[in-house]
């Protein structure tokens, strides 16, 4: 099965811009293999295919990659581990905090940091209104955690004042974008592609209006 991921990453990876090292690549292709295995029991994702999580979980998740700008990431209501640990696994000079209310969505991350030995990760239990982070993040992440408004409000004190908030949405939000509060303003909205995924995806950044 591991060959049979490997081929499929592959040549997903190669039809994007994303730079993945063989030792990454399988990094990725094991975190595939444990959200399989572990999904049976905690129920972590209604994706049951592996070769399918390939696409629509790792490098759905990877795409994001080239926007992030800064050190420091959170994660919020990151699930089982997405986008955070695909993006911590190519970004090994980044650090990323991942967040979530649920324990066993934290235990199964916990586990994924020790197998996969990543230093650059740390798992929170925790709703995201009651985590005080030591230091503010240059990026908020959430990949369909809630609506722009709620993320934005929830999330008002996790940013550094240049900080931005990163959404992965499906559709173009026209929406959610035109009912923004006024301290914030959208800074760029970027269509993703994510090779033989049906549907749209864009990456929405959120910055503190000026």
């Amino acid at each position: 099965m591991n060959d049979q991921l490997k081929s499929t990453l592959a040549r997903l990876l190669a039809q994007t811009e994303l730079a993945v090292s063989d030792e990454q690549c399988e990094q990725l292709v094991t975190l595939v293999t444990l959200l399989d295995k572990w999904n049976k029991a905690f129920n972590l994702t209604s994706v049951r295919d592996p070769q399918a999580m390939v696409g629509r979980h790792m490098v759905d998740s990877l795409v994001v990659s080239p926007y992030l700008q800064g050190r420091r990431f959170i994660d919020v209501g990151t699930g089982p581990g997405l986008p955070g640990l695909p993006l911590a696994i190519i970004n090994p000079d980044k650090q990323f905090v991942l967040l979530d209310s649920l324990g066993k969505r934290i235990r199964f991350i916990r586990m994924v940091i020790h197998q996969l030995g990543l230093t650059n990760v740390v798992a929170v239990q925790s709703r995201v209104e009651d985590y005080v982070p030591e230091q503010k993040f240059d990026g908020v992440l959430s990949r369909a955690f809630a609506s722009l408004n709620d993320m934005v409000s929830w999330c008002a004190h996790l940013p550094e004042s240049d900080g931005l908030f990163l959404a992965l949405k499906g559709q173009y939000p026209e929406q959610e974008l035109q009912s923004l509060p006024a301290h914030l303003a959208l800074d760029r909205v970027y269509p993703l592609t994510v090779p033989e995924q049906d549907g749209d995806r864009h990456l929405v950044v959120i910055k503190q209006a000026s």
